[in-house]
């Protein structure tokens, strides 16, 4: 952690006690893959339009939030997209927020097609963690599941460019699992990075955005999952690092490394949610599932040249203090009234690519 000239901590809770500690940024809308679950090719075509270069926030006003955001009491940040190793020059941003007194963690979500030629410079930017969307080891599969625009081999080699590398804090795996598509090949995933110090996390398949076709029952729930796991190799439970660990962490008995599962449909953690998300474009939203944001970007610029921050401070502390959102524990007391899936849709909700996972 940037421990020089720590601000002034302003602790920041919102209306159910929860702290701002985590900021995520996609610092780009467009991705190399058509995830059927996210970025589905039938809508996000080649005619579509995408952000503007100009539209995007650029370093200055990245950093300037997360600086602010900082001294609110974040202290975690996460750069994501749409694929975040499309947007150029990276690193740079990478080494700008590692100098931001008071943030202690530094990550980065990407699909692996661009990261064995990154890797090298994001760790000498001072980047704490990789983590990697990997759904299926199967050929077939991890075609259908990253819309045919994938190479698993490339994606491959990049976690092993980055596990050599050496993070300080490793390399992950986020797995979404669904149904009759990818959770027969779960254990070859597993057993693949079993031994190694790649902690592999499972997903239940969640109704973000509209355009998934999301239905519960192509949920495989992480107690289901766990099953069949503990069948293979039996697990240990492991006891959260912090407050509002979002996976919930095993060992295998035989010392074969660490599994988490993140479980936001069968067992809503949004009690401990402690994230926000900021859009490329400046959107701020304080749920996965929100319907809308609030426009940072506006504010940035016109104040961007007058080094003034505290509008933006203002806006973001009365975000927070304002914040109620439960949606995935609405949902399950929606489900426990009425026992139909349909019910689990409620209204219109922003895009993943568009504020990441």
């Amino acid at each position: 952690m940037n421990t020089e000239l720590l601000p002034s901590i302003r602790p920041t809770k919102d209306r159910l006690h929860r702290p701002f500690r985590d900021l995520r940024i996609s610092v780009m809308d467009r991705c190399n893959f058509r995830c059927p679950y996210c970025m589905p090719d039938s809508i996000y075509h080649e005619g579509f339009s995408f952000l503007r270069p100009d539209e995007r926030l650029s370093f200055d006003e990245i950093e300037r939030v997360a600086r602010v955001a900082a001294e609110l009491g974040v202290t975690k940040l996460r750069l994501t997209g749409g694929e975040p190793l499309l947007r150029p020059n990276l690193p740079e941003l990478v080494a700008r927020l590692t100098r931001i007194p008071g943030i202690e963690d530094i990550a980065l979500t990407t699909n692996g097609m661009l990261l064995a030629r990154q890797a090298a410079a994001l760790h000498g930017a001072g980047l704490y963690r990789v983590t990697v969307s990997l759904d299926s080891l199967d050929p077939t599969v991890f075609a259908r599941m990253s819309g045919g625009r994938g190479d698993l081999r490339t994606v491959l080699d990049g976690i092993e460019t980055a596990r050599a590398i050496g993070f300080p804090r490793g390399v992950k795996i986020n797995t979404v699992v669904q149904r009759d598509v990818n959770d027969a090949g779960v254990p070859e995933l597993l057993a693949h990075f079993r031994h190694t110090d790649v902690i592999v996390r499972l997903i239940e398949y969640m109704d973000v955005g509209n355009r998934n076709g999301w239905e519960r029952s192509d949920v495989v729930t992480s107690r289901e999952m766990m099953t069949r796991i503990d069948a293979l190799w039996p697990l240990d439970p492991v006891s959260p690092a912090y407050r509002g660990e979002v996976a919930t962490r095993y060992r295998y008995a035989d010392g074969g490394g660490e599994i988490g599962f993140i479980s936001s449909v069968s067992a809503p953690f949004c009690g401990n949610c402690s994230r926000a998300r900021l859009s490329s474009d400046g959107q701020l939203f304080t749920c996965l599932f929100t319907t809308k944001g609030t426009d940072l970007r506006t504010i940035l610029r016109e104040t961007g040249h007058t080094d003034e921050d505290e509008p933006l401070r203002q806006a973001l502390a009365d975000i927070w203090h304002r914040r109620a959102d439960r949606y995935s524990e609405e949902r399950q007391e929606r489900r426990s009234r009425v026992k139909a899936a349909h019910e689990d849709k409620a209204g219109e909700k922003i895009e993943m690519h568009y504020i990441g996972g």
